[in-house]
């Protein structure tokens, strides 16, 4: 409702600006005014010094946004390739910046000083080799090295060496979640399909086949560092893209095909929390929500909890209504707690088993499972009569 009733003033406030120029002109009617509408010495030095001003805007908000918003950009990388990739982003912002700050002076410049006087002619000649070859081969050459330096560093974060030792975890993306299946200790992932999905096999994977006996199926990514993570992604329904912002790694999920990126996490959770400008980040984010919870509280609302930094897989395509909140949390630990956690987990053989299992009837009113690994239903009657 509030959005309809701001439409509807900023639409009244349209019509009366159109209907005071109405009455202005009308005020005008009888005085001796220039209607020839072609541009006067005094229209073209007023454009140029607009032109000027423009000029300085940009500039000056330019290096406005720098101070303002620079502090909000991915700082220090979390995986081994993340340098490379900061470093050619570094280097494009650099040139842009240079270019743009040399250009946009030029353009305003010659617009300024070659802007138009009563009986002036135009210089015009049809062409110049010597400039036209300068502004072909200049962008030409840097264009050329930006994209054979981002070839090379593109083939190095890509290329995964198939003796090389890596881990195997699948992604799969589903609106709006994340899951993930790891290959277990024989580091293969078993065959999937999405027309084997039913009940706690949600991604489809083929019990059948003995790669997936040591499958493991979870919500929550565990990775250990220093270890490369070789992923393979699968999406059930749309394009999603997996996006790791503070691995500097992002691949499209593509419905139909697999996807792969890998990376070397070179921080676990606990000592990217440790870095100065994380602790910073940190305590500044707690002290807006603390800002926050203090008018919530007010109006009989519950407080924000603390921000904690984590690690996320986000989703980079727009996939539908609820594409904000499609994530999950990743967690690099040491080699030894990854160990640990991953003994931890349930086999997705034993959690489908245990599901399939179907109840039977014993004599004494209590209920027995007649378990998928191959237990003779007329055994465990018998069993249940004595």
């Amino acid at each position: 409702m509030t959005s309809l009733l701001v439409i509807i003033v900023l639409v009244l406030l349209a019509v009366a600006l159109w209907q005071l120029t109405k009455i202005f002109d009308l005020t005008q009617v009888g005085s001796n005014r220039d209607t020839s509408e072609v541009a006067t010495d005094d229209d073209n030095n007023v454009q140029g010094y607009i032109m000027f001003t423009f000029l300085a805007f940009l500039y000056i908000f330019t290096i406005y946004g720098l101070f303002k918003w620079g502090p909000l950009v991915l700082h220090t990388p979390a995986s081994e390739h993340g340098e490379d990739v900061d470093f050619l982003m570094n280097i494009t912002w650099v040139l842009i910046f240079i270019v743009q700050a040399i250009t946009q002076a030029l353009l305003h410049y010659f617009a300024f000083k070659y802007r138009g006087k009563k009986d002036q002619k135009a210089l015009y000649f049809a062409d110049n080799n010597k400039l036209e070859a300068l502004w072909s081969v200049i962008p030409a050459v840097v264009l050329a090295g930006l994209i054979l330096y981002g070839l090379y560093a593109w083939t190095n974060i890509m290329f995964v060496d198939e003796d090389e030792d890596t881990i195997v975890i699948e992604l799969y993306a589903q609106q709006f979640n994340w899951k993930a299946r790891y290959s277990g200790e024989d580091n293969v992932l078993g065959k999937a399909n999405v027309r084997l999905i039913e009940g706690v096999n949600s991604l489809g994977v083929d019990m059948a086949d003995p790669y997936s006996q040591d499958d493991i199926v979870v919500t929550e990514l565990h990775i250990p560092i220093g270890k490369k993570v070789h992923f393979k992604m699968r999406s059930q329904d749309v394009l999603h893209s997996a996006y790791f912002p503070h691995f500097r790694a992002q691949m499209n999920v593509v419905p139909g095909m697999v996807t792969e990126f890998a990376f070397t996490p070179v921080f676990t959770t606990a000592e990217y929390r440790e870095l100065p400008y994380m602790i910073e980040k940190v305590a500044h984010i707690n002290d807006l929500r603390a800002k926050k919870s203090v008018e919530l509280v007010a109006k009989g609302e519950t407080a924000l909890d603390p921000y904690a930094f984590d690690y996320l897989l986000l989703c980079n395509k727009i996939c539908g209504a609820s594409h904000y909140n499609m994530q999950m949390k990743v967690i690099v630990d040491t080699p030894e707690d990854y160990k640990k956690w991953i003994n931890e987990q349930a086999l997705l053989v034993t959690q489908v088993k245990e599901a399939n299992a179907t109840p039977v009837p014993a004599i004494d009113g209590a209920t027995k499972m007649d378990s998928t690994k191959g237990a003779d239903t007329a055994v465990v009657v018998k069993m249940a009569m004595k």
